[in-house]
């Protein structure tokens, strides 16, 4: 990733994952897109998507600051 991106929804967080990110085999990177797409079927709730894809954004050194 090039450039700072801010991510404002678990529909954000899954696009990133999967067209930007910068380590594709990465595990916690398919953690994160499994996460995702449990929250977008409904079946986990928002916070175990965001939580996922910080460990995600940690792990490549990419996460600049969290808000809220």
């Amino acid at each position: 990733m090039d450039r700072d991106r801010v991510v404002l929804s678990v529909s954000d967080a899954a696009e990133v994952l999967l067209k930007d990110w910068p380590t594709p085999a990465s595990k916690t990177r398919l953690a994160a897109i499994a996460a995702c797409l449990a929250v977008i079927r409904g079946e986990k709730p928002p916070r175990v998507a965001r939580q996922a894809f910080i460990v995600a954004a940690k792990d490549v050194r990419i996460l600049l600051g969290e808000q809220i």
